[in-house]
């Protein structure tokens, strides 16, 4: 393995992965290993430093790493790597992360967020690569993002900025587990997809036969994963519903450029890829979301990462990245 590596781990409430990353981005090893994160706050460290020692014994690279780069949830503090209260991570509460790491592996360590942490990667070997201000989005299970000017991360005052998820364009709609109504994320996110879904599926059963057949005949069963199946399959009540959702986007979209007026949006997560053929209708459809009079010339594209963006987010903060 080269020396200049740098470590880059993604810690979820679940799982732990990890990769060696080379200054040019590439992932050249990972592994992933199960998180302990309902237990003591040793057993949550001494899982992650497991998980980081075990891929570094596999590939003797021990003495050579650079750096660790290590995305979590938030809320945290990104100036001091603390972990603070992540609802997914019970197990840290006021935690340093960053300094206890650094101690046990004699190494720089940085934390941040998932979604600034995959906005940094983008910015630097991704998508995002030549371009000065960079808006990032990964749709999955909620809605994250990350904002990149110049190279650096966009924190705000705290390190609690960059919460797009949680701009709410429907202050009547559905509350969201946040506690606002109307949140792009309670809207748009995967689950709300799987709703739109069971909805339609039950209303017009007709119609929404590919879907229960993917779903064993049980409408509340449909996942988004169904909907993009069935749309990649010309069926058009998943393209229907996909449609919605992507006027939803589109309006959500069209509010941050004009806060924002990025030079690039990037688009990633697991919902990505069958949003991907709607990227242009969103970009047609700003004009009428956005006073920006040149919101259509900002190319919307999916993102470079996909499932090891967590990864990729991590080493971009350990190679020195700006967070």
């Amino acid at each position: 393995m080269s020396d200049d590596l740098v470590v880059g781990v993604d810690i979820g409430g679940t799982k732990i992965a990890a990769g060696l990353v080379d200054a040019r981005g590439a992932i050249k090893r990972q592994s992933r290993a199960p998180m302990a994160a309902s237990g003591s706050a040793e057993h949550g460290l001494s899982a992650v430093i497991t998980a980081v020692d075990s891929l570094l014994a596999e590939t003797g690279s021990r003495k050579s790493i650079r750096g660790i780069g290590v995305c979590a949830p938030g809320p945290l503090d990104p100036k001091t790597g603390t972990i603070l209260n992540p609802p997914n991570l019970t197990c840290w509460r006021n935690f340093p992360l960053a300094a206890r790491m650094s101690q046990h592996f004699d190494v720089p360590v940085k934390v941040d967020n998932d979604g600034n942490a995959a906005a940094l990667a983008e910015a630097q070997w991704g998508a995002g690569r030549g371009y000065r201000n960079v808006f990032y989005a990964t749709i999955g299970t909620g809605i994250g993002t990350g904002i990149v000017f110049d190279g650096k991360i966009y924190h705000g005052r705290t390190g609690a900025a960059a919460e797009g998820g949680h701009v709410s364009i429907d202050y009547h709609g559905p509350r969201c587990a946040c506690g606002k109504h109307g949140c792009i994320e309670v809207l748009a996110a995967g689950p709300a997809i799987a709703r739109r879904a069971h909805a339609k599926v039950a209303s017009d059963p007709v119609r929404g036969a590919a879907l229960l057949a993917l779903a064993g005949g049980r409408a509340e069963s449909v996942s988004s994963e169904m909907v993009g199946k069935a749309f990649a399959e010309g069926d058009p009540l998943a393209e229907e519903i996909l449609l919605e959702t992507t006027q939803l986007l589109t309006y959500w979209l069209g509010n941050i450029i004009d806060l924002l007026e990025p030079d690039v949006i990037i688009i990633g997560g697991g919902v990505s890829g069958m949003l991907a053929p709607f990227f242009e209708k969103i970009r047609a459809g700003l004009p009428a979301c956005s006073i920006n009079p040149r919101a259509q010339e900002i190319p919307i594209v999916q993102a470079f990462y996909a499932a090891d963006a967590g990864i990729a987010g991590g080493a971009a903060l350990g190679w020195g990245g700006e967070s």
